[in-house]
């Protein structure tokens, strides 16, 4: 083994391909996993804003990129220069020295003033985030075992949102990402998001990666998040809290529609969805549907494939 790894070290050609190799593989450890519209292979970095308040993570994602990489290249240097400046050979009987007072000053302040730069814009952004403006319009986003429910309390229409088995999947439509009824929301609009769990479900988390969006789910509070999609187009995420069995079937599919198409699936909606009342079946609201469906959704959980 140790003569196999000194004949691979000591080829010329194979240290000049041993750089690239590391290179690529430290790309595909970064590569992410979620898509402004869904996963794409070997994406590498933050996804393409949809909203401003993805814009304003991804630009101080940026400046604290920037400001690591400087710490990293000045520690580094710093390191180089120790290794040679006081090499044993150069240095042949070690100092005494114990205490540098501008040193211990510098290395005390400098630290500070690098945490405040960067906690102005990061309380900048937390506060950005956490206040909901005058919002367009309100969603209620209610996590269930394993599916999401939508209300539109202004609209008046309310459905359930479930993943797509394999076999209901359309041409185009993303695997473990596509749902039978998504949300919809139109473009410019701003929109509050209140989000719950069910009474006697679990924590879930309403992640949408595009938006920069990620609000827990948990049974007995309602928490609250806003986003405003700039561009038309369909976004998906995921809850990314484990919440059980069929966590995995959990996806959030959102379409933003202009607001003429908006108003047209609006009136397709309320016709669809027919008003339910909470714990009623959108769509039909006959208590022998509503058993039947609840079985169906017991009967569905409880395989852990979800078909």
């Amino acid at each position: 083994m140790v003569r196999l790894a000194r004949l691979i070290i000591g080829s010329a050609a194979a240290r000049r391909c041993a750089v690239p190799a590391l290179l690529l593989g430290s790309m595909a450890a970064l590569t992410t996993v979620v898509g402004a519209a869904e996963p794409r292979p070997w994406q590498l970095g933050m996804q393409p804003s949809a909203t401003p308040v993805h814009e304003r993570i991804a630009s101080f994602h940026d400046l604290l990129l920037v400001i690591i990489t400087l710490i990293t290249i000045f520690v580094m240097g710093l390191l180089l220069y120790v290794m040679v400046r006081f090499h044993h050979t150069r240095n042949p009987v070690p100092t005494r020295t114990t205490h540098n007072p501008m040193i211990e000053f510098l290395w005390t302040v400098v630290p500070v003033l690098i945490l405040v730069a960067i906690a102005v814009p990061s309380f900048k952004l937390m506060y950005y985030m956490d206040a909901v403006p005058n919002a367009d319009m309100t969603i209620k986003v209610t996590g269930n075992q394993w599916f999401w429910h939508y209300d539109y309390p202004d609209q008046k229409i309310a459905f359930d949102s479930n993943m797509l088995t394999e076999k209901d999947l359309k041409p185009g439509e993303p695997r473990l990402l596509s749902v039978d009824n998504p949300l919809v929301v139109p473009v410019g609009a701003t929109v509050r998001a209140q989000v719950t769990g069910a009474p006697d479900g679990v924590i879930h988390s309403w992640f949408m990666p595009s938006f920069g969006v990620q609000e827990y789910a948990v049974p007995g509070r309602l928490n609250e998040t806003w986003f405003q999609v700039e561009k038309p187009g369909i976004y998906y995420g995921e809850c990314n809290q484990i919440c059980g069995i069929n966590h995995s079937r959990m996806p959030i599919e959102i379409q933003a529609l202009a607001k003429p198409d908006f108003e047209k699936w609006l009136a397709a909606a309320k016709t669809k969805f027919a008003a339910a009342e909470p714990g009623d079946v959108p769509g039909d609201a006959s208590p022998a549907t509503a058993t039947k469906t609840a079985a169906t959704r017991q009967a569905a959980a409880a395989r852990p494939d979800g078909n």
